[in-house]
């Protein structure tokens, strides 16, 4: 699923420069840094111990010579740790981890096992749904001579009935406070019910996700990374990105239903959690590795690839779900991204678009961004109000006067006073009579079909506050995919520089996906909204982050702002008005940027909820810390 390879080819080339030996060497004839480097290694021994001390002075000699192993990586616990948690006994209730069985090479079940006894929450209980066949009788008896052995492990020999119905048969048979799946052939780390149990019991959570790694079948190799975003129910549609661990109450499924559906084989944990998500009160990730997902010979893992008959399951479980919340639309398996998945909701009625358009000369930008809209929109009860401001060139106003003839649907209005983004924008909303507005700058060129269709069928629905397109630069490279707070100290775009046909990390950029911010070269928001956030900040952000700052108040509103990936563009990125590099340009973008960190500087010092702690802060490219 995780596109690694993309990741770690995106990585600018200064980027492995700086982890050069000699980079090590400049950094450590520094004082400054040997200081803290004594004052941090100090501290990581006394608080974590000799274990990880050795660990990070190991990865980082490592990564000084381009060697990069998964193991520093993948949030193993050291024996300090688990030591602690045993001293620390909890007890939030029984947890239930079903595990169905079929035809299991024994060498996988012991390590499976044994993953199990070793974990710090002693207050679990195995369930073993067996439906090996007769060829694997030997087996059978072995599982069955394990929960003898142990008062914990519940073991039933079933008739194989599919993956979906052994599930529900191991359900039947779980009689823990919580309840969690593991695969018969994957591990799970000795710390994992301990956190999960720890993290339900101070947020109050009824369910809990963690981060996951895929290792090889002998568990040597990395397979991939998956570092998620927290609970993002766009996300979720798209593809299952949660899948394990997760662990959830069993009031949660029995409100969800614990029976599991043969039409959904292959995709059946997607279909659990779909409906889990629909009836939970409270959904926490906790963004470390706690789950070992092993990549064996037909193993979704591998890819869903393997087992083309799990795309079609999957499809079916997102159809079932958006029937179940009341979502008209459909669902289509994605090309070349098996796994992933495209809904197209349809629209609930016919409310009018104002797209408002600020321009300053360069009327081949606007004649491009008119033409493009009347010809991409697919979608026909639109207005256009081009915000006219400071413009000098006398063709300007000519091309303002064929508009009417050529463009019935555009207006011109116009804004006097010194180039403000957001009061240019505010004063354009005075004049629009539409339900929904689109903030769009005059240099983008609408690229795919129905694309004021595609913002509209998101920017619709009531829990969503702002929806974003995929922009591109000139070049064919990715200008805008989502924005992630944190980036350099303020925020940046997700995926920027990737080329053309990257699906990113976990299918990031060609599915729908759930962001704290857009953009505002590309924004469409109901019209009541942007009245009631009183517009853009014309105070503190004339210029930049007013998009951002727009979008944050609808997050924290309780809204969720949506990048689609089907409404696509080329953005030739604010040519009319030049770059902030220079001059009091420079001066007033040091400014916003200034105001932007004072209001929003606890989004940016932790990491973006849609991001993940393991990325850098650095790029906007999911590199690797």
């Amino acid at each position: 699923m995780a596109d690694t390879k993309d990741k770690n080819q995106s990585l600018p080339a200064d980027v492995a420069r700086a982890d050069s030996v000699g980079g090590m060497a400049r950094r450590l004839a520094n004082p400054a840094h040997l200081a803290d480097l004594w004052n941090r290694s100090v501290r990581t021994l006394r608080e974590e111990g000799a274990e990880q001390l050795w660990r990070d002075v190991t990865f980082r000699v490592g990564l000084a010579f381009h060697h990069d192993s998964w193991q520093h990586r993948a949030d193993l616990p050291t024996r300090r740790q688990l030591k602690r948690q045993r001293e620390n006994p909890l007890n939030q209730g029984t947890v239930s981890i079903v595990v169905p069985l079929y035809n299991t090479p024994k060498k996988y079940f012991d390590q499976m096992l044994a993953s199990v006894k070793k974990q710090t929450y002693p207050h679990w209980q195995l369930v073993l749904v067996d439906a090996s066949d007769e060829a694997h009788s030997t087996f059978s008896r072995y599982a069955k001579e394990q929960g003898e052995k142990d008062s914990r492990i519940t073991y039933r020999k079933v008739e194989n009935g599919g993956i979906a119905l052994n599930t529900t048969a191991g359900f039947a048979l779980a009689t823990g406070d919580w309840v969690t799946l593991l695969d018969h052939d994957d591990l799970i780390y000795p710390n994992a019910l301990y956190e999960c149990m720890e993290r339900a019991g101070e947020t109050g959570a009824d369910l809990v996700y963690t981060d996951e790694i895929v290792l090889s079948d002998n568990l040597k190799e990395l397979g991939g990374y998956h570092f998620k975003a927290d609970w993002a129910p766009d996300n979720l549609r798209g593809c299952n990105y949660i899948t394990h661990l997760a662990v959830f109450t069993r009031e949660l499924l029995e409100k969800a239903g614990a029976a599991q559906y043969k039409e959904f084989d292959g995709a059946q944990d997607h279909d659990l959690l779909l409906r889990l998500t629909e009836k939970a009160e409270k959904i926490t990730h906790i963004p470390k590795v706690m789950y070992i997902w092993r990549a064996g010979q037909g193993s979704t893992a591998a890819g869903m690839e393997a087992k083309p008959y799990a795309v079609a399951a999957g499809a079916r479980a997102i159809q079932a779900h958006l029937d179940r919340v009341g979502l008209a639309g459909t669902v289509t398996p994605l090309e070349k991204a098996p796994g992933a998945f495209r809904v197209e909701y349809e629209l609930t009625g016919q409310p009018l678009v104002s797209a408002l358009i600020p321009s300053k000369d360069h009327i081949d930008d606007l004649e491009r961004c008119l033409s493009s809209f009347h010809a991409k929109a697919g979608y026909d009860r639109f207005e256009i109000i081009v915000i006219e401001n400071n413009s000098t060139d006398p063709e300007t106003f000519a091309y303002y006067e064929t508009l009417p003839q050529r463009y019935p649907k555009v207006r011109v209005v116009k804004y006097e006073g010194p180039f403000n983004f957001s009061a240019v924008n505010n004063f354009g909303r005075k004049f629009a009579q539409g339900e929904q507005l689109l903030l769009l700058n005059n240099d983008i060129e609408l690229e795919s079909d129905n694309f004021l269709k595609e913002l509209l069928s998101y920017s619709q629905r009531p829990d969503v506050g702002a929806v974003g397109a995929k922009l591109w630069y000139p070049d064919g490279t990715l200008q805008h995919g989502g924005v992630i707070m944190g980036i350099n100290g303020s925020a940046g775009h997700s995926h920027k520089g990737y080329p053309r046909g990257k699906v990113g990390d976990m299918y990031r950029l060609v599915t729908t996906q759930d962001y704290m911010a857009v953009t505002g070269a590309c924004l469409m928001t109901k019209a009541s909204l942007y009245d009631e956030m009183g517009g853009l900040d014309e105070e503190q952000f004339a210029v930049a982050y007013n998009d951002i700052d727009y979008c944050l108040k609808l997050w924290e509103k309780g809204l969720l702002n949506v990048f689609t990936p089907h409404a696509q563009a080329i953005h030739y990125e604010s040519k009319s008005r030049g770059l902030d590099t220079t001059g009091e340009n420079a001066r007033r973008y040091a400014r916003e940027k200034a105001n932007f960190y004072a209001k929003y500087h606890r989004y940016i010092d932790n990491y973006d909820p849609y991001y993940n702690p393991h990325f850098n802060n650095l790029f906007e490219n999911f590199g690797l810390k």
